[in-house]
C-alpha cells in the first residue's frame, strides 16, 4: 500500500458531500468516496505511521475505520450537527492503552477549508481529568507543561482554550503556573492550507516537522495519561 497523494478531486468531493448531505446520495457515490478518500487515507496512515513511529515507537497507526480512521457517518444522537455524512476527514495516531480519544495523539483533519494538525488530548473524561489534576499538583510537572505551551505559542502554534474559570480544589492563583489546572483538555494545533494534501511528499514532510516540534507535548501527555492506568491497578 503506497501513498502518493490525495487526488485534486478529493476536496471538491467533500464539498459535494456538504451540498448533498443524505445517505441516498452518498450510497450512489460510495465508489468515489473509496477511491478519493478511504483508500488514500489507508495508505497515508501506513506511510505517516512509519514516520511517527520513528519518533515514538509505541504510536498506533491502524489503517482501518475505528482505528486511525474515523467513520464517515456521523452519530447524530450525540452531535449538534444532524447531517448524516461528515464533510471533513479525521485521522488519528495515538499512544497508550486507553481509548484513542483519551490517549495522547497526533491528529489531523482536512476539509475544503483547512488542514488542521494537532497533538495532545482535546478533552479529558473524568478519570483522565482526575489524573491530570493530580499529576500537576507536582509544581515541576505543572511548570514544565506551562513552558512547553508558551514555547509553542512563540513558535506560531495555537493552544486550545482553557475550559474552566474557577481553580479546582488544591489550586490557587498564587501557585506557579496555576492556570494549567483550568484546562478541560490540553492540545496544540496549527491550521494549514487544505491543498497541501495534493502533494504527497510535501504533506508527509510538513506534518513530520510539525509533529516533531510538538513532540514535547506528546511525551508529557503520554506520561501523564499513564497515571490513570496506575491508579486503576
Amino acid at each position: 500500500m503506497i501513498f502518493n497523494s490525495f487526488s485534486k478531486k478529493a476536496l471538491p468531493f467533500l464539498g459535494s458531500i456538504r451540498r448533498n448531505n443524505n445517505k441516498e446520495w452518498f450510497l450512489l457515490h460510495k465508489k468515489e468516496y473509496e477511491e478519493l478518500i478511504l483508500n488514500p487515507c489507508r495508505a497515508f496512515v501506513v506511510e505517516m505511521g512509519e514516520h511517527l513511529q520513528a519518533l515514538e515507537p509505541s504510536v498506533k497507526a491502524l489503517p482501518k475505520i475505528n482505528g486511525s480512521l474515523f467513520r464517515i457517518y456521523r452519530d447524530t444522537r450525540f452531535s449538534h450537527d444532524k447531517t448524516p455524512i461528515k464533510s471533513r476527514v479525521g485521522i488519528i495516531f495515538w499512544q497508550g492503552q486507553a481509548k484513542r480519544l483519551q490517549s495522547s495523539s497526533f491528529y489531523l483533519h482536512f476539509s475544503p477549508e483547512e488542514l488542521f494538525v494537532a497533538v495532545g488530548i482535546r478533552w479529558f473524561e473524568k478519570s483522565l481529568l482526575d489524573a491530570y489534576r493530580e499529576y500537576i499538583k507536582d509544581e515541576t510537572k505543572r511548570v514544565e507543561l506551562d513552558n512547553i505551551l508558551k514555547n509553542f505559542i512563540k513558535s506560531g502554534y495555537e493552544i486550545i482554550p482553557k475550559g474552566y474559570k474557577r481553580y479546582p480544589k488544591g489550586f490557587t492563583k498564587e501557585m506557579p503556573s496555576a492556570d494549567m489546572s483550568l484546562y478541560k483538555g490540553v492540545a496544540s494545533y496549527k491550521i494549514l492550507q487544505p491543498t497541501l494534501i495534493e502533494n504527497g511528499d510535501k504533506l508527509i514532510d510538513v506534518l513530520y516537522n510539525i509533529y516533531q516540534e510538538m513532540l514535547p507535548l506528546q511525551k508529557w501527555m503520554y506520561e501523564m495519561s499513564l497515571k490513570v492506568k496506575e491508579d486503576n491497578n
